[in-house]
């Protein structure tokens, strides 16, 4: 990067009066037992996946190195960047004050939603990995324990006939029998042939038949054999959204995904209220105050909260705990590498309400070439009980993917 982000002045050091460093709190007391451990170093690197990854990494004077994950999406590297002066020094065990801490510092510049959060989040899983390596347990352990041994996956399925019924329902048998998975998602918001205009977000009724044949036409092949949801991308109008989820009620969808966008809440209950179909929103709302609404108004049948984005760990830990006293489940939108959807396993195993984890990669051939230990194997990840997040990047891997202009990790 052509500049210094760490090196920009802080404006809110001249005023702000919630300073939660260490210094200002007199967080000073000794901890003994190997825990008086100082960060030394934030590090970032962007991998060319089938989204551009940003892979975090904290540095440590005991030697330990916590590796984390943030949201994909330009921007986020130079926000790390520019947080890590706020860090540097102080004791990584202190997830949760750390965590306010930036939240606080980096106010003025956007930690109420949007890649500021993601930024803090991706500093956030790094912290879980590296406490849990100096405390010798597994990340899931800091979030309160074990309700399973392994998560539920499910994979978002493609096809290059996308619009095709049948193709869609081949590839769904495909991935069924081939690939091991009990769980899908196919896309929706696909050409019909019947559209007139693609911004005003109504749908005609030949784009509802045709979309109403793509449901019926995978999970009528899967039958019990696998759970099918379906997404829409923000995509369709209130109205256009309850005809489309009424119209698959008499299907076996396990859910309709986001499909009217996210910002008018009002808009969104109306249209859970109104159908059947169980409708899931949840990946572009940031935050537990944010997903606090939509949950208590009954907005949403399952929620949706994507990890590295939504703010990390305990944040979502914080979501599903929300949604536990609605008793509503919680399905993980995920679209990162391997370590944030290790990340997001640890929280699924910690959570009672937990759903299933969200996979994105299945056609990208190295996405588990990252890290060293298999992640995926027949639709579940098995939670590891080595520290941390219990991965080990490959840096080879790491280096051979990076994005063009990137340097590779220090050494630990």
């Amino acid at each position: 990067m052509g500049k210094n982000y760490a090196d920009l002045h802080d404006p809110n050091a001249e005023y702000t009066m919630r300073e939660l460093s260490a210094e200002t709190m007199g967080v000073t007391a000794k901890r003994g037992g190997g825990r008086d451990v100082e960060i030394t170093d934030v590090q970032t690197t962007m991998v060319d996946g089938n989204f551009p990854w940003t892979l975090v990494r904290i540095y440590t004077d005991a030697g330990i190195v916590g590796t984390g994950e943030a949201y994909w999406g330009a921007g986020v590297p130079e926000l790390i960047e520019r947080m890590k002066p706020f860090i540097v020094g102080e004791n990584p065990l202190d997830i949760d004050r750390l965590y306010e801490h930036l939240v606080q510092k980096m106010s003025g510049e956007g930690s109420v939603e949007g890649v500021t959060v993601t930024a803090i989040a991706g500093i956030e899983i790094a912290l879980h990995d590296l406490a849990g390596k100096i405390l010798e347990v597994p990340a899931y352990q800091l979030l309160g324990g074990k309700y399973r041994d392994e998560v539920r996956v499910y994979c978002d399925c493609h096809t290059e006939e996308e619009a095709d019924p049948q193709a869609c329902a081949d590839e769904a048998e495909r991935v069924v029998e081939e690939l091991g998975y009990d769980a899908l998602k196919f896309d929706l918001d696909v050409p019909s042939g019947f559209e007139k205009d693609r911004a005003n977000r109504h749908l005609r009724p030949g784009e509802i038949r045709h979309k109403a044949e793509i449901v019926e036409a995978v999970t009528e092949r899967v039958k019990d054999r696998a759970d099918v949801a379906f997404d829409c991308h923000w995509t369709f109008s209130g109205g256009s959204a309850k005809r489309l989820a009424a119209a698959i009620e008499d299907y076996d969808v396990w859910w309709l995904e986001d499909p009217v966008p996210p910002e008018n809440l009002e808009v969104q209950e109306e249209v859970t209220k109104s159908t059947l179909t169980p409708i899931t929103v949840g990946e572009n709302r940031y935050r537990v105050t944010e997903l606090r609404r939509l949950i208590q108004n009954q907005a949403v049948d399952i929620v949706a909260p994507d990890m590295p984005k939504v703010g990390g760990m305990r944040e979502t830990r914080k979501i599903a705990d929300v949604a536990n006293q609605y008793y509503v489940p919680v399905a993980m939108h995920n679209v990162s590498s391997p370590v944030a959807t290790m990340a997001s396993a640890h929280v699924g195993t910690a959570i009672p309400n937990s759903l299933a984890v969200e996979y994105h990669s299945y056609e990208l051939g190295w996405w588990e070439d990252l890290v060293e230990e298999t992640v995926i194997e027949d639709g579940y990840i098995e939670i590891p009980e080595k520290p941390g997040l219990g991965l080990t990047l490959d840096m080879d891997a790491v280096e051979e993917h990076m994005v063009d202009g990137e340097s590779l990790f220090d050494e630990e």
